[in-house]
Order: structure tokens, then sequence, then C-alpha cells
């Protein structure tokens, strides 16, 4: 994710991603793409998201990473602070729809708009048409944000086209943009501001659950704002009701808090790191994985793919109160960096080592009792997240990652010892990516078996939990954001049954 680590180290979405934007040749503005130095009085909120689209667009950045530090230095209020949020995720959520809004109001492709001028147009339409700001406020401060970057011709350009917004409401412009749609699944991506790929990556997954009919709200739950939730790490973080975070547990993860609002970074200061944000998906899968089998003391785990370490501490977690020990690689070393500095708050001596995941894993044959493979992967799965990878990702990013994927999962299986459990995770449930990666390296495999991961969940769970039996008959596992509140994690459960064939 960048906060992505390059592919052969790291975790769910660390594919390679396309350059930034940079500059369309054309209508609307300068030629630059960047911004000017601001001598002007925008308001800090929407200045503030400004800079982070185009950090996103430029640089390739991703907005969970630079939204929260320029709101540190900005020092902002917290209604300012949340106005910037929701301006910046929901312009970045909603940026297909908004660019098709956007051709028509400015009568031309938005690759003929200069790319700054762009970004302020796609803020000023989100305020219009999905917030309660004032038109006039919206309009004015874009354009004077289009004045800064661009000069003052384009900032009459921006005009026009923002007046030109105003003239309908969402709904209707949603009805304007679908007219123009060639197919069903177009109609329903300018509605639900998803790729036509993306779309019919995600009705496949579902229907291979036999849950078709439920497309429609996992679309929706991908553009809904997430809650932030929180793991304590067992054995090492106390709770009580001081707590802000206490009185609202997560259904599943015994590990898992919801957090009530405020800022996150004073509770995990507070707890010196022993409490941290981190999905509740991604405390499931982990968990599952030590849940598999009784634990045996002096096992050896690994994390193969360990940046940024959130899973790799809480396995430390759990490895310190079972007597295993845990070593954990990542690739990229500043991602490493990372998993030290997660590392921290656990008592235990955890070795992180920089090497290709999967070079790593052949030179260790029959070492390991369980492994973590959180494999890179397109990351559809945290599209509440990261709203920005549903327009970065393409079908040929998922054909790069399967290859990538296929070895890493066969190399650790290979570094399992006989009895050893290997839990292949990725944080997407596009079947070329789940099950079919898994299908086609046990194909080859006589020492492998399938575990039921469902069975696993539910037996770490606290409370009832619906997972879907996918209808080919595996023991895959597949948590969803609409059914159960977290990202799209995949699971499978595979134990070594004796030596390689």
């Amino acid at each position: 994710m960048s906060e992505e680590r390059r592919a052969q180290g790291s975790g769910s979405d660390r594919s390679r991603r396309p350059s930034g934007r940079g500059t369309r040749g054309g209508l609307g503005g300068s030629r630059s793409g960047q911004s000017r130095p601001s001598t002007s009085r925008i308001q800090p909120a929407r200045r503030i998201a400004f800079d982070v689209l185009r950090a996103v667009a430029t640089e390739d950045a991703y907005a969970n990473l630079v939204l929260p530090a320029l709101l540190r230095d900005a020092g902002l209020s917290p209604a300012d602070a949340a106005l910037a949020t929701e301006l910046t995720y929901g312009t970045l959520r909603r940026q297909g729809t908004y660019d098709a809004v956007i051709a028509i109001a400015a009568g031309r492709s938005v690759d003929l708009i200069d790319p700054a001028v762009l970004d302020a147009l796609r803020l000023g339409v989100h305020q219009l048409l999905s917030t309660r700001v004032a038109a006039h406020a919206a309009v004015n401060e874009s354009v004077s944000l289009v004045s800064e970057v661009a000069g003052r011709g384009a900032s009459g350009f921006a005009n026009a086209v923002l007046r030109r917004v105003t003239e309908r409401d969402e709904a209707e412009w949603v009805d304007v943009i679908q007219a123009s749609a060639r197919s069903d699944d177009e109609r329903l991506g300018l509605r639900t501001a998803h790729p036509v790929w993306v779309i019919r990556a995600l009705r496949r997954a579902l229907a291979a659950e036999g849950r078709e009919e439920e497309l429609n709200a996992l679309l929706e739950a991908d553009n809904a704002a997430p809650e932030v939730t929180l793991v304590a790490l067992p054995g090492l973080a106390e709770l009580d009701e001081r707590d802000a975070f206490a009185e609202t547990p997560r259904p599943y993860a015994t590990t898992a808090y919801g957090l009530r609002g405020g800022d996150p970074r004073a509770i995990v200061e507070e707890h010196g790191g022993r409490v941290r944000v981190q999905d509740e998906g991604s405390q499931l899968v982990a968990l599952a994985l030590v849940g598999a089998a009784a634990v045996r003391r002096g096992e050896r785990w690994l994390d193969l793919c360990a940046g940024p370490g959130g899973k790799t501490a809480l396995l430390a977690a759990e490895a310190l109160q079972h007597g295993a020990s845990l070593d954990a690689n990542e690739l990229v070393p500043t991602r490493a960096r990372l998993v030290r500095s997660a590392l921290r708050p656990v008592p235990l001596n955890v070795t992180v080592t920089e090497a290709d995941g999967r070079e790593l894993a052949a030179s260790r044959p029959g070492v390991y009792d369980r492994i973590l493979i959180d494999a890179p992967c397109t990351g559809l799965g945290a599209l509440r997240r990261r709203p920005e990878a549903r327009w970065r990702k393409s079908p040929a990013d998922v054909a790069e990652l399967v290859g990538l994927q296929e070895e890493l999962l066969a190399n650790a299986l290979d570094a399992l010892a006989p009895g050893g459990i290997a839990a292949y995770v990725t944080c997407s449930p596009h079947l070329a990516e789940t099950a079919g990666v898994v299908e086609t390296v046990l194909r080859s495999r006589s020492d492998i078996e399938e575990l039921d991961a469902r069975a696993a969940i539910v037996d770490v769970a606290k409370s009832p939990i619906d997972l879907a039996a996918p209808i080919d008959g595996s023991g895959h596992a597949q948590l969803w954001p609409h059914r159960h509140g977290t990202d799209a994690m995949f699971l499978a459960l595979l134990r070594k049954t004796g030596e390689t064939a």
C-alpha cells in the first residue's frame, strides 16, 4: 500500500503500483500539476483534504498515512479534523462517480483537465453532492484553491463547472451519468463508485458462497466510513472502565475493541503500544492460526510477510503466553523498522529479517510449526479504509500478484515441520488471489491437508459468526465488511502431513 511493501516481503496489498498521475496537458490550468505556495486563507480542513488528494495523485501516497500526519501538524480542532477526514475519504471513495459528473459539467473528458484542478473540482463536487456544506462555500473555496494552484484563468473554468454541478442534486446527477452507461455493471459502478472489474470480482466471490444477492450491501459497505478498531495484546493490556474504548468490545475477537471517538493515538500512547489500531478481521485470522491446534511449548512460528507489524505483535503476544518463539520477515527496510517498533511492547525476543519471503522460506525447510503468510494482494478487501486503491488497481495487477502468491505459499509449506500449520491470508476476496492460489498450490502436493478455517474462526470468536461455506466444499473462510464489519480477509489453513511429494 505505500505504506505498502514491495511484493516479495510484505502483507496485504503490497503490490507494485503505477506511478503518480503526472500532468494532463490540456484545459483547466497550469501544466505543473503541483500546488503553489499558499498565501490565501483557504479553510484549513479543505486545504488539508486537497493536499492529501494531491499526495495520492502525484506521490502514489495512501491517505491513511498522509492525513494523520497533516492533521497532527495543523493542530486542528476536533470538528475541523473531522471535516478534513470526511472531505478526504469521501472524495476518494466516490472519485469515479464525481469524475463522470465533472466530465458532463465541463463538457470534456477529465483526462483533459489539469490534475491539480481536477482534484479541487472533485473536492468541490463531493461537498456539493454528498455533504451539508453550503453550496456557496463549497464553490468559493474550491475556486480559490484552483486560483492558487493554476491561476485566475483556470479559476473561471472551475467556477463554471461547479455552478453547473449545483443545478442538480446527487440523485439527479446519478440518473444523468447512469444514462450513458453501456451495461448494467457500468451503471452499478457509476452509482456505487466501483470500477466494473472490481464489481465483477466481488460478485464472483460472493457467488462462490451462494450469496451473490449481497453484492449491493457489500458495495455500500465499501463506501461507509469504518469504525476505528483497536487490538489489546493478550496478556499485556489490562482494560478497565477508565479506558475510552472499554465499553465497546467488538463482537468476535476477544482482543478487539471499537473506539467510541477521539484520536486513537492517545490510547496507544497511554498503553505503551500494547493497545493499537488493528482491524478485527486481521485479529481473527491471526488468532485462528494459533487456535487451529493445541500449541506445544517450544514451537517455532514465522510471520513471513510481516510489515507493518500489527499481526506480528499479536502473534508475539500469543507466542509469549504459549511458550513459543517467533521469527518475522519483511523485505523493505523501512517497513522492517515498523515491525520492530510494533514488537517493542512485547517482551519476547523476535528476530526480524529483511529478505525475499520466498527465498527465506526455501532456505529453512521443515523448520516451523506455524507460519502466517499475509500475502501481497490487491487489497480489495480494505476499500473502506483505503478507498483510493479501487482506482489504482487493475486486472493486470491480479495476474502479476497471483504468481508471487503461489510461490510464497508453496515455499512456506516446504518450511513447515511435519504436523505444522500454515495460514494463507489475503486482504482480498478476489477468487484468483484466494481460492485459486490455494487450489493451484495444493494440486501438486500430496503432503498437505486443508483444515476447516471457518471452524477455527468460530472457535476463537466469542459470539456466533456467520461464515458461509464455499459451494466447492473447501475449508476456506471469508470475512466481509457488510456481514461482519471487518475488512474482507480470506483465510485458508493448511497442515503438513508428511514429507514433500
